[in-house]
């Protein structure tokens, strides 16, 4: 490593970190390891909302281009979108930015190391880490991460070493094999990213209903169904499709598709409430919590709700897109 690069550590283990990317994840992680003894010697970023995360998680660091980052820190962390991080490995690799023994660590869920080779070709040792969290770029995040846990992928040899990082933080460091990391951060964004959009949905029909307080009535609900999923599996399940209530199935798929209130808000609900209805009788069916004749009529409610409810909005769609010739079809 360089003389700059050498003068970064405090010289006790501790290393002098450079941060890519200060967006919600990349400044508070910067942050723990800071307050870890680790030194943050230089952070990038675009936006004014990195800029003031920076001034704020990370008081007193410069704010400095991406080159001059790599070139001070002894670890660099990169925390930028998925997309963005090949070619950002790639070019500095290609601009000779990359050092012989310097760590580099990205927090991307999708990839594992070997999208850090160009970087691991000039003699930088590559450690993916990802935070199985969802981040708000704040000072609360760093209460959330004792007991949170980080997915880890490295080599053999590097592994303790992302494993030490991780644990330096206060979370749980779980190893992710390198070949399973799509499927991995795939069931991550399943499990977190698409249950906003269901709870979002869902609050938009109470609303629709002329029903207040949505929060009130769905937070306790949510979150003990979460709970209960998490260590119960398949087993927490209740509901219509459960209790094989196919009244219940038709008349919830009805009313949605129906959108009394406000027509488009409710276009994407039905069919998205039928397609986690029928994984669920999937699974319930595979699993023999139902009887073949309830799964049969639970299954010829959705077939038939679906027919009505796409024979509708096709003819709504094609209504509106061509009367408003607006060019959102």
């Amino acid at each position: 490593m360089d003389e700059q690069g050498s003068r970064a550590g405090t010289g006790d283990g501790r290393l002098g970190v450079g941060v890519i990317g200060a967006g919600r994840v990349g400044s508070v992680l910067a942050s723990a390891l800071r307050a870890t003894g680790h030194a943050v010697v230089g952070a990038s970023g675009v936006s004014e909302a990195s800029r003031e995360r920076i001034d704020t998680l990370l008081p007193g660091v410069p704010r400095l281009p991406v080159p001059e980052v790599v070139r001070r820190a002894e670890l660099v962390l990169l925390a930028v979108p998925d997309d963005a991080l090949p070619d950002l490995v790639a070019g500095l690799a290609a601009t000779g930015a990359w050092q012989v023994g310097q760590l580099l660590v990205h927090t991307s869920g999708r990839y594992g190391t070997a999208v850090l080779a160009p970087a691991a070709g000039a003699g930088a040792i590559g450690l993916a880490v990802h935070p199985a969290m969802t981040f708000t770029g704040t000072s609360l995040d760093l209460a959330r991460l004792p007991g949170s846990t980080m997915a880890v992928t490295a080599p053999a040899a590097v592994l303790p070493v992302a494993q030490a990082l991780v644990i330096e933080m206060g979370a749980e460091p779980v190893v992710v094999p390198e070949h399973a990391r799509t499927a991995y951060h795939a069931a991550l964004a399943h499990a977190s990213n698409h249950v906003v959009t269901v709870l979002a949905q869902a609050r938009q029909v109470l609303a629709d209903a002329g029903v207040e307080a949505s929060a009130a009535l769905l937070g306790p609900l949510v979150q003990a169904a979460v709970d209960n999923a998490v260590r119960l599996g398949d087993t927490a399940l209740t509901g219509p499709v459960q209790r094989g209530d196919e009244g219940t199935l038709a008349a919830h798929l009805q009313v949605l598709a129906a959108g009394d209130v406000d027509r488009r808000a409710h276009e994407a609900v039905a069919p998205t409430y039928r397609a986690l209805a029928r994984a669920t009788l999937d699974r319930a069916r595979v699993q023999g919590r139902l009887g073949e004749a309830v799964a049969d009529r639970l299954e010829a409610v959705l077939a038939r709700e679906a027919g009505t409810d796409e024979g509708t909005d096709a003819g709504t769609d094609a209504g509106t897109d061509a009367g408003t010739g607006d060019g959102r079809g």
